[in-house]
C-alpha cells in the first residue's frame, strides 16, 4: 500500500533505533497522508512511547525543545527529524497536564499516553495513520485510510471544542483540504465559522509560520479564496475592505505568480508576496481622487508594516525588502533623468520589476512600462541612453500628457 522508498532513510533509522531499544515508534502524520494521496512526502514525524528523555540519551546529534508541546528534533548533516512521545491528555493529580485558558486554547501538553491516546488527540482523521516501516503496516483508529478514499476531511472529535483547544486547526483545514484536494466536513466548516474568531489570540510568530505554509505551497490563490470565504483572512492579512476592482485584481495576481513560480520550481519569499499584499491598503491610505501624495505615501509605509506584524511577525530582514519593493514603484514608473542606469544594478530591482509586471497585468489595459524595463535592461549603455533620449523628447513634446500609471491604477 505504501512505498518505503519515498520516506527518509533517516527516519526510518531513527524508527529502528527506538524500537532495537524496546519503544514503540513509527512514522506519523503527514508524510503518510501524502504517500496514500500521491505527493511526495516531505517532511517526516515520528511518534513514540519513549519520553524526551529517553529520546535524547539514544541519539548524540539531537536537542529536546518546546515548553507547551516538549519534542526533541533529531539531526544529521542534511536533515532534522522531530521525535515526538506519545501524548495522554489530561490526568489528575499530575501538576505537568494539559493546560487550557479560558478558551480552551491548549497552554502546555506532556502528558505521556498510549498509542491509542495520542492518536486521538491529532486534529483530523487523515493526520492520524502511524506506519511502521519496518513491519510495512498502518495503524488506523479513526477511519482516516476511509476518509482519504472518500477524499474527505473529518475532524477527531467535536471540532468545535478541538478548534478551541487550537484555533489553528481552522486554518490547516483550510490547507489540507487545497492541499489534497478534499472536501471539508460539514461540522469542520461550521467549526470554522464558530471558532474562527480565536485565531486572533494565536501568537503573531505562529500565525507567520501558517502565512507561509499557506501562500507558499502552491495553492495560494485557492487558500486565499477560501479563507476570504470563511473570513479568516483578516486573521493573516492586514487589509481593508473597501479595495476596488484593480486592487483587488493585485491581490490575485500576486497570489497566481506566487503559485506559477513555485510551479516553475522559482524562488519565492515571504516579503514579496507581503509587499503585494499589502500594496492596495498603502495606496488607499495615502491617495485621494486617483492622486498617490508621495509624503504620505512614504510616512505611511511603518505603520502598515506595524499592522500586519499584529498579525503575523515580519522578520526584520523582509521589512526592509518590502519598503524597497514599494518605493521603487515610484522609481520604475517616473524612469527619470539618468536614475535607471543606477536603477538596474539595485539589489531589489528584479523584485520590484516583477512586481510592476503584476499591476500592469492586474490592469489589463496596455501601459507599456513593463515593456519599456523588459528591453531596457537587456541594453547596453548606448542603447540604454538612446531610450532615454527618447523618453524625455517624448515627454517634452507631450508635456500634458501624464507618463507613468501609478497615479492612473491605485
Amino acid at each position: 500500500m505504501i512505498d518505503s522508498n519515498k520516506f527518509s532513510s533517516f527516519a526510518i533509522s531513527i524508527v529502528q533505533t527506538l524500537q532495537e531499544n524496546n519503544f514503540e515508534a513509527y512514522l506519523v502524520g503527514g508524510c503518510i497522508r501524502d504517500a496514500l494521496t500521491n505527493i511526495t512526502p516531505k517532511d517526516f514525524d515520528i511518534a513514540t512511547n519513549a519520553t524526551p528523555e529517553e529520546v535524547r540519551k539514544l541519539f548524540k546529534a539531537s536537542r529536546i525543545i518546546g515548553k507547551r508541546f516538549k519534542l526533541v528534533h533529531v539531526f544529521n548533516r542534511s536533515e532534522l527529524i522531530e521525535v515526538a512521545t506519545f501524548r495522554a491528555g489530561k490526568i489528575k493529580n499530575n501538576s505537568d497536564s494539559l493546560i487550557k485558558d479560558d478558551n480552551g486554547k491548549i497552554l502546555r501538553d506532556n502528558t505521556w499516553g498510549t498509542i491509542q491516546q495520542d492518536c486521538h488527540r491529532r486534529d483530523f482523521t487523515v493526520n492520524a495513520l502511524y506506519y511502521c516501516p519496518i513491519s510495512k503496516k498502518i495503524q488506523d483508529f479513526h477511519a482516516g485510510l476511509k476518509h482519504i478514499n472518500k477524499k474527505i476531511l473529518v475532524s477527531i472529535g467535536d471540532p468545535q471544542g478541538r478548534f478551541e483547544e487550537d484555533p489553528v486547526r481552522a486554518l490547516r483545514a483550510v490547507r489540507f483540504s487545497s492541499k489534497l484536494d478534499f472536501k471539508i466536513d460539514n461540522k469542520v466548516k461550521d467549526a470554522i465559522y464558530d471558532k474562527g474568531y480565536l485565531l486572533s489570540s494565536v501568537s503573531n510568530a505562529r500565525l507567520f509560520d501558517e502565512f507561509c505554509k499557506i501562500f507558499l505551497n502552491g495553492h495560494a490563490e485557492k487558500n486565499f479564496n477560501k479563507l476570504d470565504s470563511f473570513g479568516l483572512a483578516k486573521y493573516l492579512i492586514s487589509t481593508d475592505h473597501t479595495y476596488s476592482n484593480f486592487s483587488k485584481e493585485v491581490i490575485s495576481q500576486a497570489l497566481k505568480n506566487t503559485d506559477k513560480r513555485i510551479k516553475n520550481k522559482q524562488s519565492i519569499t515571504p516579503g514579496f508576496l507581503m509587499a503585494a499584499l499589502l500594496w492596495p491598503k498603502l495606496i488607499q491610505k495615502c491617495s485621494k481622487n486617483n492622486e498617490l501624495n508621495i509624503r504620505k505615501f512614504f510616512r505611511s509605509m511603518d505603520g502598515i508594516l506595524r499592522d500586519q506584524h499584529q498579525l503575523t511577525a515580519i522578520p526584520r530582514k523582509f521589512q526592509s525588502y518590502i519598503k524597497d519593493i514599494w518605493v521603487l514603484q515610484l522609481k520604475l514608473d517616473s524612469r527619470l533623468g539618468k536614475y535607471p542606469h543606477k536603477l538596474v544594478k539595485h539589489p531589489r530591482f528584479r523584485a520590484a520589476y516583477d512586481f510592476l509586471l503584476i499591476r500592469e497585468s492586474a490592469a489589463n489595459e496596455d501601459y507599456q512600462i513593463g515593456d519599456w524595463w523588459t528591453k531596457f535592461q537587456k541594453q547596453n549603455y548606448d542603447e540604454r541612453e538612446t531610450a532615454l533620449t527618447k523618453l524625455r523628447n517624448q515627454r517634452d513634446n507631450e508635456s500634458d500628457k501624464k507618463f507613468g500609471f501609478l497615479g492612473e491604477l491605485i
